[in-house]
């Protein structure tokens, strides 16, 4: 039997001495009382991307789901199996979140992927199937033309993250909670390599930076 990664070890390691002493009597909370998020995020699954990294949030604080390229697929209840969708109806009727929050990145490899149409990956091209849930997106955006490619990347990037938000709202019960202001809805934004946070403005669509100046003063350049 192969051993378990030692990496994953070394890191237990780390909890234990140094996050589990100041975090254990939440931990015990939780395990008494259960857990209460007031936030969901449907976030990436590509490892440059944690929530709770991002978020630098406390256990218990997110209920986090995530796939490849933060995608919500529309209300469809045909008996199929559906994560998101559970994960998101648990979310809502159970834990009564306050907030969902659509996390999307730069240079997403799914997005990547479904704009350049390549080869699929396997016979079953599980991929494949799931990103043709971009396709409305890929329709606002467009055509390339002669913009250049990471500039509409980053634009079909952000119209995912759209068409997630328009999904959720395809979900009757959750419509109906938003409508009513129980809920609400967000669209957020990360830059990788700049660490940089942007969050949809819901009046003009546009994604506007967060905490701009302490993210200005983070990656201020010397003057000499």
């Amino acid at each position: 039997m192969t051993a378990f990664p030692q990496r994953l070890v070394d890191g237990y390691r780390s909890f234990l001495s140094e996050r589990l002493p100041h975090e254990q009597s939440r931990f015990r909370e939780l395990a008494d009382r259960g857990q209460s998020p007031e936030v969901m995020v449907i976030g990436c699954c590509d490892s440059r991307v944690s929530p709770e990294v991002i978020f630098d949030a406390r256990p218990g604080e997110l209920f986090v789901v995530r796939n490849v390229a933060n995608q919500v697929p529309p209300y469809a209840p045909d008996g199929a199996y559906h994560g998101v969708s559970a994960a998101l109806e648990f979310a809502v009727a159970a834990l009564k979140v306050k907030h969902v929050v659509v996390l999307g990145h730069a240079r997403c490899g799914g997005v990547r992927a479904f704009a350049e149409g390549g080869e699929p990956l396997s016979p079953g091209d599980f991929i494949g199937k799931w990103m043709e849930l971009m396709a409305p997106a890929l329709a606002k955006v467009g055509p390339r033309g002669d913009a250049a490619p990471d500039d509409w990347l980053r634009r079909l990037e952000f119209a995912s993250v759209e068409n997630s938000l328009a999904n959720l709202m395809t979900f009757p019960r959750l419509a109906k909670l938003v409508e009513r202001g129980d809920i609400s809805l967000h669209g957020a934004f990360f830059g990788v390599a700049t660490g940089k946070l942007s969050v949809r403005d819901p009046h003009t669509g546009r994604f506007e930076p967060v905490a701009a100046d302490e993210h200005a003063r983070v990656f201020e350049k010397p003057r000499f």
